[in-house]
């Protein structure tokens, strides 16, 4: 699991930073995470394959974090996209978009299947063999919801040197995989386990989108291997966080410290602010391992 920052800032462009955007990459599926303006130059800036990208949750209505969508959506329709897409937002997105694809006479190549997400209750949003996906609640002006991405181990490849030592058939191979234990020709069982490397662990992507400080998302957010907090402020501007449902850099990492997280990313910076560094450093005086959502910077989770 592999997270890249496509977009830092909050409201408005400035500085060379653009709204959020982040992908996150897993087992050769690639899901979007906010989709600010300019996104789809950003994939194209950091050779992100659009065509690889199955599912996006979209946190929120507020304009730096869902305007950039229309235009991928076209882009994708444009480049002759076939395969179906998975949109996660508030029902209200549909609304726009639907009205979008009206006035342009637009009728998309894909199927885009829309999930609209509940505002008052964290759920699971959606599962493969993969991944699991869970929204949780933020506490914002609007309806806000975060998401958190857990992989489902993956099994262990398979030990050729062994399998050869006692003459398994290749045709056995994947059954042995499975699960499988193989009986030798004398009759000697040998456990399926003796033939694999150990499954991989599981590992955790917590996005905490725009939001007051809030620990009711302790729960739901407990232990990850990497969590991403908006840390919109410095903390002597707590009153102006405060009163635009938005976090400090010293709340953000409290938050990773109660929450045991290993790792803490900080992201959605106030256009105030030229130099990050002092924003990092207010964290690391709570937190020590955390970093600055750096556009075009990859983090492996885990």
């Amino acid at each position: 699991m592999e997270l890249t920052i496509l977009g830092s800032n909050s409201a408005t462009p400035i500085f060379n930073r653009h709204p959020t955007a982040q992908v996150l990459s897993l087992h050769n599926n690639l899901y979007l995470i906010d989709c600010g303006e300019a996104t789809q130059m950003q994939l194209m800036r950091y050779k992100v394959k659009m065509s690889r990208i199955s599912c996006i949750f979209i946190s929120h209505l507020h304009g730096d974090h869902y305007l950039g969508l229309t235009g991928l959506l076209f882009t994708m329709h444009l480049n002759g996209r076939t395969q179906e897409l998975h949109l996660f937002a508030q029902q209200e997105l549909m609304d726009i978009l639907e009205l979008q694809f009206r006035l342009s006479a637009t009728v998309l190549r894909f199927n885009l299947i829309f999930h609209p997400l509940r505002h008052y209750s964290s759920q699971i949003i959606f599962e493969d063999q993969s991944v699991k996906v869970k929204s949780i609640i933020m506490n914002h002006r609007i309806p806000c919801a975060g998401f958190v991405f857990t992989s489902k181990p993956v099994k262990g490849n398979l030990i050729i040197e062994k399998l050869r030592k006692y003459n398994v058939p290749v045709e056995l191979y994947n059954r042995i995989k499975e699960g499988d234990d193989f009986v030798t020709e004398t009759g000697e069982l040998i456990p399926s386990s003796e033939f694999c490397l150990p499954p991989s662990d599981a590992v955790s992507y917590a996005f905490c989108s725009d939001t007051r400080y809030s620990e009711s998302i302790l729960p739901d957010i407990s232990r990850v291997d990497l969590l991403y907090h908006e840390a919109t402020f410095l903390h002597d501007m707590a009153e102006r966080a405060e009163a635009t449902f938005h976090t400090t850099a010293r709340q953000a990492a409290q938050i990773a410290v109660k929450a045991s997280v290993k790792k803490l990313l900080i992201g959605h910076f106030s256009a105030r602010y030229r130099d990050l560094e002092p924003l990092l450093k207010e964290a690391r005086s709570v937190f020590s391992n955390t970093e600055l959502a750096i556009e075009g910077l990859t983090f492996k989770v885990g």
